[in-house]
This record gives structure tokens, C-alpha cells and sequence, in this order.
């Protein structure tokens, strides 16, 4: 309530600077709660980003500890002109030898006549379109099996572009363009996807009544059985042809998929003749290992480094941290590193984390030695079993990132030590915010008092000021008198 500006008018006092002094020092305590209140703030803040990244600890040490990173590979080829390895993360370890005797093609005709106007009517008719495969010298057709033949009706208005744009639109599986030269233009057609299977014939029904006779619209038939030639075969569609570990295979794509498990092969060239195979060597993901191990020693620095400067205390200034003294956080720290300290019967080959190359700084952070790291994953079933090794009745035997991942969930599960500090910081927050409220209604009931008892206390002074002043001119006035009967 704020103070009443006719306060001190009755009596000449200045009674609105007396209430506001006085409700003040009642107030005093408030301003300590709301400093507590800030302080306990900040230390929420404090916890939830250690929580954070002690989240990001356990999804480091998960990384590591699962079986699917150990078990990624990567593929290389010793000649990509020949083939390259495409995926392979989930291949088996192994080198496989590749030889590539032929490609798969895709088959094209272009037409034999020349156009000299593209724009020009080519004559009317229908031309039907069939996927499928040529016998040796293409004097058989077989049609692909699941596919029907598409019929294209040509008007006596379409011309040599027009009909392009129909087979484009048509979705037979035979896209067309128009080459251009000196002399003129020609229709050239070309099978959407490479192999046997996928060649195609292109008859012609002509409407000028004789539609053999490579003129009007059967200049753009391919039917070679039925004497229909107006196209010409620039390349048959043909299968890919290669070997993999003295095997042969055929594909009628350029992509070898479920040859290898895991592994795509993409041929990009054919083997010289007399030419050695090329290796394919598959091998476990040492660039993925390195970085998800490299990621650990991260997550545990930044969290490690933000502990220190939560809990340091700085001489000069005479100021300590946020959470400076706080339990629940120097337990954490000490079980970080007693992991970190720790040694493990997992592995006899890599007992501490610093024999793998991680190594604990004075700064509490971890630094990556990446010669030792390197070496180690030159024995990579021994620091497999380091990270990922699991047995609960011997917690010693643990790996390491089995360790971590298992600290990280205990901290963070609900009655772990940070979410409970975290609650019991939260509570008295709560508190403090109850106890102001009730300090802030007593501070009103107060002042609503001190106003009542400072008005009444003027109004009585105001009373006796003017019985003041009435006694005292009463008295001049009987002074006054008695002089003047003397006289």
C-alpha cells in the first residue's frame, strides 16, 4: 500500500517518510529471500546443463558399447575405374576379387532416313512399343514378361518432334530425342534401363496402306523378323558380365547387388585382357571407431570442464561457483573418475583407458593419444572387448563404455543423485516463493496498521494544536484586560 501524501498535515510531521522508513526495514527480509531465491535459480541452471551433458556422456558411451559400430565396414577398390564399392557398413570383413568382361548396355536405334523438317507432318498411324529380349542377330523377340506392348496413335498433324514428346510421355520404357547433323535431323531411341530383358521392338502401323515399306510412318519402325528396318541398331541391350572370387555373374544392371552380402559393386569399366581381377578389400570402419571414441573423450571433457567451473572457488575475487561445496555434484565427479582411474579385467591387453590412448589432463579433461589409439585398433577384438565386455556379477570386468553408459543412467534415472538434488532445489525454491508471499501480506498488514495509528496519532495533534492556540489567545486576552483595568 503506498503511503497517504495527507499524512503530517494535521500535526506539521513528516509522517509519510517515517512510514516509508519504517516499512522498508520490515521489508528488508524479502530482498534476502529474492538474492536465496536467485542463488538456489542458478544452481537449477547449474544442474540441468550438467544433466545435459551427462546425457551426452551416455549416448557417447552407448555409441561404443553397442555391437553395430564393431561390426561396420568400409570398402575400398585398388582400380575405381573398374568398380567401386558403394555402402558396405554391414559387410563381412574379406577382399573380393572382381573381373568385368563386359558392361550392361541399353539398347538404341535411331532412324536411317533423315528429316530435313522436324516440324514436318510425318504421316499418320499407330506405333506400338514392346519391351523384351533379341535372339542372337535379333531374328527372334520374346516380350518381357509382367510388361504389355503400348500403342502410340500418331494424327496426320504429328510430326517428328511431336512423336517424341508421345513416346517421352508414354512411360514405355523407351525414352526418344532428336540428333541433329548437316544433312538433318533422326529419331533416336533408347531403353530407359540397361540389360538383355530390356530391349525393345518398335512396330508400325501405317496408314498410307503398305506399312512395310520404310516410308511415312514406318521410316520409325524397328522389327527386323518382320523385314521392318526403318530404325537402325546402334547398341543391343546387353547384360553386365563379370566374376567375383572366380564366380561368374550376370546382372542387367551395372550394379552387382546380393552378390556380396551388404556390398554394392558398381562396375565402371571392363577388365584389360590379361589383367589381374580387382581387390575389393572390406574392412572393419577404423575412421568410425576412431571418431566414436575420439566422441567419448569429448562428451566427458565438456562435462568435466563444466564441473570445474561450477565448483571452483576463485582466490581474488574471493567468489566461488554456483554449486562450489555441493555434494551431489562432487560425488559425480568422483565417480566419473573412478571410471576413468579405473582398470578392467575385461581386456588384458588394454587394462586402463590410457593404455587406448585416452589420458586424464590436470584440467580433469581427457586427451586423445592418437598413435596409442591407432595401435589399438590394430587389435580390435581385444579393445572391443574393453569398451562393450558386459558381466554383472564381476562390475570390475565391465568394459569401459559399458561403465559409462551405466553411471550416466544412474545419475539421470529418477532417483539419481542429480534429478533428486535437482527436486530438492526445485522444493525450496518453492519455499522461498511461499515465504515471500506471506512476509509480503505481513509487510501489508503492517503498513495498513502504521497508517491507521499515524493518522489517528495527527489527527490527536491536530486537536491539541488548536486547543493549543485557543488556550494561548485566551490568555493574551485576559493579559490583555487586566492591563487595561489598572490603568
Amino acid at each position: 500500500m503506498p503511503a497517504l501524501t495527507s499524512l503530517g498535515i494535521g500535526s506539521g510531521i513528516d509522517l509519510n517518510t517515517m512510514l516509508t522508513q519504517l516499512v522498508a526495514l520490515e521489508r528488508r527480509p524479502l530482498e534476502q529471500m529474492k538474492a536465496e531465491a536467485s542463488k538456489l535459480q542458478t544452481k537449477v541452471s547449474s544442474f540441468g546443463q550438467i544433466q545435459s551433458l551427462v546425457s551426452r556422456l551416455q549416448d557417447a558411451a552407448n555409441k561404443l558399447k553397442g555391437t553395430s559400430l564393431w561390426s561396420q565396414s568400409q570398402a575400398t577398390s585398388a582400380n575405381e575405374s573398374v568398380v567401386t564399392a558403394v555402402g558396405g557398413s554391414s559387410a563381412a570383413p574379406g577382399t573380393y576379387s572382381v573381373s568385368v568382361t563386359a558392361m550392361a548396355t541399353a539398347q538404341t536405334v535411331s532412324s536411317a532416313a533423315l528429316f530435313p523438317d522436324p516440324a514436318a507432318p510425318i504421316g499418320a498411324g499407330t506405333l506400338t512399343l514392346e519391351l523384351g529380349t533379341w535372339s542372337a542377330g535379333q531374328a527372334a523377340f520374346t516380350p518381357k514378361a509382367g510388361t504389355t506392348a503400348l500403342d502410340i496413335a500418331v494424327t496426320a498433324d504429328d510430326t517428328l518432334q511431336t512423336v517424341r514428346d508421345k513416346i517421352n510421355a508414354a512411360g514405355a520404357g523407351v525414352t526418344a530425342s532428336l540428333v541433329n547433323d548437316a544433312s538433318g535431323t533422326r529419331l533416336a531411341l533408347r531403353s530407359t534401363a540397361t540389360g538383355s530383358a530390356n530391349g525393345f521392338r518398335v512396330r508400325a502401323d501405317d496408314l498410307d496402306g503398305t506399312p512395310a515399306d520404310n516410308s511415312a510412318l514406318s521410316r520409325l519402325a524397328f522389327d527386323p523378323p518382320a523385314g521392318t528396318t526403318g530404325m537402325l541398331l546402334g547398341q543391343g541391350g546387353a547384360d553386365a558380365v563379370a566374376s567375383v572370387n572366380g564366380v561368374s555373374v550376370t546382372s542387367a544392371s551395372n550394379e552387382l547387388t546380393g552378390i556380396v552380402d551388404g556390398l554394392t559393386l558398381r562396375l565402371r569399366g571392363t577388365t584389360a585382357p590379361g589383367a589381374a581381377p580387382v581387390d575389393v578389400d572390406v574392412s572393419p570402419d577404423r575412421a568410425a571407431l576412431t571418431e566414436a571414441v575420439k566422441g567419448l573423450a569429448t562428451s566427458y571433457s565438456e562435462l568435466a570442464r563444466l564441473i570445474g567451473e561450477q565448483t571452483k572457488y576463485d582466490p581474488a575475487s574471493k567468489v566461488g561457483g554456483p554449486l562450489q561445496g555441493d555434494s551431489a555434484v562432487g560425488g559425480v565427479l568422483a565417480r566419473l573418475r573412478s571410471v576413468i582411474n579405473g582398470v578392467s579385467g575385461a581386456s588384458g591387453s588394454f587394462p586402463r583407458l590410457s593404455d587406448i590412448g585416452l589420458e586424464l589432463q590436470r584440467d580433469g579433461s581427457l586427451a586423445v593419444d592418437s598413435a596409442k589409439l591407432d595401435r589399438a585398433l590394430g587389435n580390435l577384438d581385444a579393445l572391443k572387448r574393453a569398451f562393450t565386455h558386459s558381466d554383472a556379477l564381476v562390475p570390475a570386468n565391465e568394459g569401459f563404455a559399458r561403465r559409462f553408459a551405466n553411471l550416466a543412467g544412474e545419475l539421470l534415472a529418477v532417483d539419481g543423485s542429480l534429478t533428486t538434488r535437482t527436486e530438492g532445489l526445485r522444493k525450496l525454491i518453492s519455499q522461498n516463493s511461499e515465504k515471500q508471499s506471506r512476509l509480503e501480506d505481513r509487510v501489508e498488514r503492517y503498513q495498513e496498521r502504521l497508517v491507521q495509528q499515524f493518522t489517528a496519532m495527527d489527527s490527536n495533534l491536530a486537536r491539541l494544536n488548536a486547543l493549543n492556540s485557543y488556550v494561548t489567545q485566551q490568555l493574551a486576552g485576559l493579559a490583555n484586560s487586566s492591563g487595561s483595568g489598572s490603568g
